[in-house]
């Protein structure tokens, strides 16, 4: 059985592309910009596709893939990488969480 992921945006360092999913569009422009900026840093820096979704239960998570043939990707560095926009960008990614619970999901978080 799989999970349901509703992917909210994703870097790819082989097209040179960023993509923000139109569902959330609404999404105040300053957090638009910090997630492009994120994203696009760490797909220049480590390589390869960086995906952000939320999982059935409105959890951000990260997702890394790469080609086969990508030798330059930067396996421990995503580890790393991923590591440290989790500790820098903690308020950031518990807002979105939040925001995704509540209008997405529609679960009370006064309960």
């Amino acid at each position: 059985m799989s999970e349901k992921k509703e992917i909210l945006c994703v870097s790819n360092a082989y097209q040179k592309k960023y993509y923000l999913n139109d569902s959330f569009e609404n999404l105040p422009k300053n957090v638009k910009d910090e997630l492009q900026i994120l994203c696009v840093l760490y797909t220049e820096d480590i390589g390869g596709i960086l995906t952000l979704y939320f999982d059935e239960d409105g959890n951000l998570e990260f997702e890394t893939t790469c080609q086969e043939s990508d030798f330059m990707y930067d396996e421990i560095g995503s580890v790393l990488k991923i590591k440290q926009y989790c500790n820098e960008k903690r308020e950031l990614f518990e807002a979105l969480e939040y925001y995704y619970k509540i209008t997405v999901l529609g679960v009370d978080l006064n309960e």
